[in-house]
């Protein structure tokens, strides 16, 4: 079993997959059950993770395409856990290589770049092994490497990118050419 709820069903998950190929239940969502609903349990049983933020599989926080590692989950892991022990409570790390982009509240974004806070969060991601630490201004948004393939679905086809069709012509980039 795991924990997966109805608010689930409406984005991407690629380890539903894997989740489903191995038989594993989903109670939660199969009563239909929102985070709303599992919030309001917890706190009629008193539970302490009524008010607990979100914390989807690390995994989530690696663009696709890019190949996840132990090293790369740890790195990610330990990065947030740097986030979290400056006050941050709502977050993530999204791994782009040597890049740590950090998502925060849009509320949050001028306690990060406060010189006291920046300086340690340059200081913990590069010792992690980072290069560059860069923060979005957009703010947190949970599954926001999904919006890659939401702009893919939405993108007009065109004649050559329908499928069995063929690409003509040259691509020039960084001063190579090659054959599309």
């Amino acid at each position: 079993m795991d924990g997966t709820i109805a608010d689930d069903a409406g984005d991407w998950r690629p380890g539903r997959r894997a989740a489903d190929e191995h038989d594993v239940r989903s109670p939660l969502a199969e009563l239909g059950f929102t985070k709303a609903d599992v919030r309001q349990a917890a706190r009629f049983y008193g539970l302490t993770s009524q008010d607990k933020p979100a914390s989807p599989c690390l995994a989530s926080r690696i663009p696709y395409g890019t190949e996840i590692t132990k090293e790369i989950l740890s790195m990610v892991d330990r990065a947030e856990e740097l986030l979290r022990s400056l006050g941050f409570r709502e977050l993530r790390v999204r791994h782009h290589g040597d890049v740590a982009r950090l998502e925060v509240p849009a509320a949050e974004l001028a306690r990060a770049i406060d010189p006291a806070i920046r300086e340690r969060l340059v200081q913990g991601l590069k010792a992690l092994g980072y290069r560059y630490v860069a923060l979005d201004l957009e703010g947190f948004r949970s599954g926001s490497l999904n919006r890659v393939l939401d702009a893919k679905r939405k993108a007009p086809r065109t004649r050559a990118s329908r499928p069995g069709r063929k690409r003509q012509g040259t691509l020039k980039k960084s001063g190579t050419t090659s054959r599309a």
